[in-house]
């Protein structure tokens, strides 16, 4: 389940609907889930044929065959699901946007297609905003389910960009949702499991704890972070990334390595101490989830070239930490002009970008003002109680009111 998908539960749940879950890999309880392997993009039938679809401008008549294969599975999974929980409204969770697994959004659509039951569809990101899906041998399926424009569907983006190129390229007309957080509840602090934190992982308490509460992929632009730590120029900046490698290869770790050797700075790679809930690691080392680690920064990196809206973002605001962000996008049309305090760059770690994280770090007046400002605008644009009101309103365009 991901992240998104859990706080629309949450909300639906308070609205007084019920929640039932289908996906390859599931940890909702059993008596709410459909368990679907063959819907796990990473199952080796589906991650087989998916191989064979990008990088390519041809398919072979069986390649063809595997995914109406796959399809048709996927569709008997979905129909058993639907009637299991007898189901009233499906929410496809970007299944219907990027194409990691093709013969899933071949099944949705057709399931889709022969049914009435209402759709809220919600899109994260679309092919087109994804260098590696422009080449492709299934162009005719992209056209027909990613996502497609069948009655009784309300579509819903993430942001106003892909509102706009969703009406431009396909003639969809959508809503715009953005991600939330609950703003409403006061954020964790420390407590007795996760306050040794920082000695944990080798940190003192006089030092700057720098964060990168990313996935370490190219577009998360972490050299910027590294670069930004160099020229701190103080032994006391430690810059330490949360998250794994992604799924795009060893190419840009390894990037980043050398870019670390050669800056002579000191970087933790944490991801085997961060995990969804508190426990052990293999090593019996304790695991701490994200939201133990949020109250031990100093500050968040967010340098990011392109994102579809800004978890990370949020999640700073709401545990009141200063960020520097890179102006991506989606950042600068639907973020900034809401007035969030924030350090900005545009692609470079410039002398001004480097003043301004310095000031920050030392001027703990500053920083209490920003995190109150920023806090507010968070609550007011990007809570629970934003999305509570726009998925009731999306709920009585397909019923009416009063459901």
């Amino acid at each position: 389940m991901t992240l998104e998908a859990r706080k629309w539960a949450h909300i639906f749940q308070g609205l007084g609907h019920s929640c039932f879950w289908m996906a390859g890999l599931l940890d909702a309880p059993p008596e709410i889930s459909h368990p679907a392997p063959l819907a796990f993009f990473n199952h080796p039938e589906v991650a087989d044929v998916q191989a064979k679809l990008f990088g390519v401008a041809c398919r072979t008549r069986a390649i063809t065959g595997q995914i109406q294969a796959i399809k048709e599975r996927l569709k008997d999974d979905l129909y058993r699901f639907i009637d299991r929980f007898q189901i009233e409204v499906l929410i496809p969770e970007n299944i219907l946007a990027i194409p990691m697994h093709v013969p899933l959004g071949l099944a949705m659509t057709e399931v889709i297609a022969e049914n009435t039951l209402p759709v809220i569809s919600h899109h994260h990101d679309f092919a087109w905003e994804r260098e590696r899906f422009t080449l492709n041998a299934v162009n005719d399926y992209l056209q027909a389910a990613f996502p497609p424009l069948l009655h009784g569907m309300e579509h819903v983006v993430i942001n106003s960009m892909a509102q706009k190129e969703l009406a431009r390229r396909l003639g969809i007309p959508s809503q715009i949702i953005p991600n939330v957080l609950d703003f409403e509840t006061p954020p964790p602090g420390l407590d007795d499991y996760n306050r040794d934190l920082r000695r944990e992982i080798g940190l003192r308490d006089d030092d700057w704890f720098i964060l990168q509460p990313t996935r370490v992929v190219f577009r998360k632009g972490i050299e910027h972070a590294i670069d930004l730590v160099r020229r701190l120029n103080d032994p006391r900046a430690k810059l330490v990334v949360s998250h794994p490698a992604g799924d795009e290869g060893s190419a840009y770790m390894a990037m980043l390595n050398d870019r670390i050797a050669d800056a002579g700075v000191d970087v933790r790679f944490i991801a085997d101490r961060v995990g969804e809930t508190r426990g052990l690691n293999t090593e019996g080392r304790k695991v701490y989830t994200l939201f133990d680690i949020y109250p031990h920064a100093d500050l968040v990196t967010y340098p990011s070239h392109y994102e579809g809206f800004g978890n990370a973002f949020l999640e700073a605001v709401y545990f009141g930490k200063q960020v520097v962000v890179n102006t991506y996008a989606v950042y600068a049309r639907d973020i900034d002009p809401l007035g969030f305090k924030t350090v900005e760059m545009s692609q470079l770690v410039t002398r001004e970008v480097v003043e301004q994280v310095r000031a920050v770090l030392h001027d703990t007046t500053l920083r209490g003002e920003w995190a109150k400002t920023n806090f507010a605008l968070g609550l007011k644009y990007f809570s629970y109680a934003v999305a509570r009101r726009k998925l009731a309103a999306r709920l009585a365009n397909l019923f009416g009111e009063g459901v």
